[in-house]
């Protein structure tokens, strides 16, 4: 309740923001869409009002959605096949993501994706025609950001949004000098390794013990 109640206040904050800006010029407000990975929902807002709201499929555990802010810039249509009939891309660093279409209607409602948002096809087109490039979509899921619901095992090669949050708090602790990513490669890698030998830990993955000595805890 009180992960929803805080991400409501940073939607209204933020289409307030966007409304406030666009009426100052005396244009319509921009669109921006919000995705609840949880209940299997994305709405699409312009400004102040949602104007729509569409049923969803996400990733699964192994392959999750992405979590965070991105935008949309760059996208494609052509006949119907496993992306529906056509593919809104993120600009999401550590892989391709984006909002499409499917041939398997069966999936919305379920964690069934390589971490891409499925829609039903007309829904999926409907978006395709009502968001331009540079449309700001939020995903989230869970209580704890890019965490999602809970700390989760990490290791090379893993590309994910913990990732990302992982690279953040060791870049904060000075183990860590490149760009959070969420790519989990050479340089995490070596920054992992030194964090847990500076905290008497043996070499290892991103476990339980790395984040408790990195002081990484879950809060609401």
């Amino acid at each position: 309740m009180h992960r929803r109640f805080l991400m409501a206040l940073m939607l209204f904050i933020l289409a307030s923001l966007l409304a406030l800006t666009h009426d100052a010029h005396g244009e319509r407000p921009e669109v921006m869409v919000y995705v609840d990975v949880s209940l299997k929902r994305l709405s699409v807002w312009q400004g102040m009002e949602e104007i729509r709201r569409y049923p969803i499929a996400t990733g699964a555990w192994d392959t999750p959605t992405p979590l965070g802010t991105f935008r949309i810039t760059s996208r494609f249509s052509g006949e119907m096949g496993g992306f529906g009939t056509c593919f809104l891309g993120l600009n999401v660093p550590w892989g391709t993501y984006g909002i499409h279409g499917t041939n398997k209607p069966e999936s919305i409602g379920l964690d069934a994706s390589h971490g891409c948002i499925r829609l039903e096809v007309a829904h999926a087109e409907d978006l395709y025609r009502l968001l331009p490039n540079g449309t700001v979509v939020i995903i989230a899921d869970g209580p704890y950001g890019e965490w999602g619901h809970c700390l989760r095992a990490l290791k090379n090669g893993d590309r994910n949004s913990m990732v990302c949050a992982l690279q953040r708090k060791l870049k904060a602790m000075g183990y860590y000098g490149g760009w959070p990513d969420g790519i989990w490669g050479t340089a995490t890698e070596k920054a992992v390794q030194a964090a847990r030998k500076a905290f008497g830990l043996p070499p290892g993955e991103g476990d339980w013990a790395l984040y408790h000595a990195l002081g990484l805890t879950l809060f609401e």
